[in-house]
Formats: structure tokens, C-alpha cells, sequence
């Protein structure tokens, strides 16, 4: 593991880290955490080690404002989540490699389908408990929404931690077309859900897999709760990832100790 920096979509420098296998580097992954979350949550862990076991390096980083990312989460949006994933596959790219993998977990998954289509790199997508709209966020709030749309800002609840949510973060989502996005994604596509998910519902995920075209896969999360900390679920899930998608990823020839190098300079 390699921890390292880079630029955000609002200046700010965001943390993140790189997660390679021992062996020779057959693709890379770039991994977006849920709403809230960070990149250090148990079950990311859990997924980049199993990925690697099968020789997928993974990027994951803390989104503008949350764990170790410079930031005020109050001035950030769903937009800049996008764009902070566009600026995570843009520094790959220059240091690494492109990635070839996308997943994002809860929010996480939503943001990488509104971003994949913008990174021609990508071969696979995957989202994991993701919400098929950006305004089942305001379930987590609703009792606060009326404050923010006539005061432009509230403090809330989220995961028992207090956050300030502005009115500009509302209009955003309310922006978002999810469905468009996905329609017109034109990159295999694999859902991950569990059908006992009480924070995201099983709904969600029938709506981005109806909307996807094919090649598109399903794969349920069986008895798993909405961040994985189940025992076993995020390494299942990771193998059952590695294993979809080496159908659709390249074979890459770039050297483990060269990357490192670069990602260190850049």
C-alpha cells in the first residue's frame, strides 16, 4: 500500500492510496466509497486486498471534504464527487495507468455511472448498493429539508455524525439524470445489491440494470447489510468482481516497480 495525493475538482488536495498486488499488475481500479465514508472503511479494505489477490491494483481516495481530503463537505455536491473521480482517473493516468475498472460503493457507484462514460480508459463498471437517484439522499434528512430550502443550510444526522447540508447540494441532486447516464453507458456493467438492503432497496438496483444495456450482469449480495461488514461479503463480492471482469479487461505490461516510482514522483 501507497498513500499519495493529488488535486481535486475545487483545488483542494485530496488523499488517497494504492493498493498493489505482489505480482505483475494485470489491470487498474479505481474505487469510490459510499456517502460519508472514506476510503479506510473495513469493506474497502477488504475488497482492494481481494482484488489484488487477483492481480488488480486499486486507487481509492477520500472524496473533497471527507477523512483525510482538504475540503468543507458543506461546499461539495454530487457534481464535485463526479468531477473529483475525473481528476482521480486524470492523475492514473499521468502516474499510473488509466483505469480499465471503475466501482463505487452506495453513492459512490451512482457518481462512477455519471462518470465512466467520461473515461475512455474504462472496460468494466460496477456499483454496489447504489441508489438508481441522487434524491434518495434526502430520505437520510427529509425532516431537515424544509430548513435547508428556507434558511439555505441545516446541520443534520448522517451515520450518527453531524454534517452541514446547504441548499446548493439539494439543487444539485435534484439536476441529476441517472438514468440517462446509463442508458447511454455503453460499457459492460455489473450491479451488485443485496435484496435485504434497507438502505438502499433492492428497487434501485432493478432500475439502473433496466436501464443498462448489454453486456450487463446481476449479482446478489445475499444477506448482506448496506456497507458489507457482513463476514465474507466484501471479499465475495471482490473475487465475484475480479472474476466478471476479466472478460472485458486488457492485459496490462506495465511494470509493478515502475508505477510505484511514478505515483511517488507525481
Amino acid at each position: 500500500m501507497q498513500k499519495f495525493e493529488f488535486t481535486g475538482s475545487q483545488g483542494h488536495t485530496l488523499a488517497a492510496r494504492l493498493d498493489m498486488p505482489a505480482g505483475p499488475v494485470k489491470a487498474y481500479a479505481l474505487f469510490a466509497h459510499c456517502f460519508t465514508c472514506g476510503k479506510d472503511l473495513q469493506p474497502a479494505n477488504r475488497i482492494a486486498k481481494a482484488l489484488n489477490e487477483d492481480g488488480i491494483a486499486v486507487v481509492r481516495f477520500d472524496f473533497t471534504g471527507l477523512g483525510k481530503s482538504e475540503g468543507e463537505f458543506e461546499n461539495t455536491n454530487f457534481s464535485s464527487n463526479v468531477q473529483d473521480l475525473m481528476e482521480a482517473a486524470d492523475h492514473m493516468r499521468e502516474t499510473l495507468e488509466a483505469p480499465a475498472l471503475i466501482i463505487g460503493h452506495s453513492l459512490g457507484g451512482t457518481a462512477v455511472l455519471m462518470a465512466a462514460g467520461q473515461i475512455p480508459e474504462v472496460k468494466a463498471v460496477v456499483t454496489i448498493g447504489s441508489p438508481s437517484s441522487t434524491e434518495h439522499l434526502t430520505h437520510h434528512f427529509s425532516q431537515d429539508v424544509e430548513t435547508i430550502e428556507s434558511q439555505g443550510e441545516a446541520e443534520v444526522s448522517l451515520a450518527g455524525r453531524p454534517f452541514k447540508i446547504k441548499k446548493q447540494f439539494l439543487e444539485d441532486i435534484r439536476g441529476q439524470n441517472i438514468e440517462q447516464a446509463v442508458s447511454k453507458l455503453k460499457k459492460p456493467l455489473l450491479v451488485c445489491h443485496s435484496p435485504i438492503d434497507e438502505t438502499v432497496g433492492i428497487q434501485n438496483a432493478s432500475d439502473i440494470f433496466k436501464w443498462a444495456k448489454h453486456p450487463k450482469s446481476f449479482l446478489s449480495l445475499n444477506k448482506a447489510d448496506h456497507l458489507m461488514f457482513s463476514e465474507g461479503i466484501a471479499e465475495y463480492a471482490a473475487r465475484s468482481i475480479a472474476a466478471w471482469a476479466s472478460m472485458y479487461l486488457p492485459q496490462s505490461d506495465v511494470k509493478t516497480t515502475e508505477n510505484r516510482e511514478n505515483i511517488a514522483a507525481g
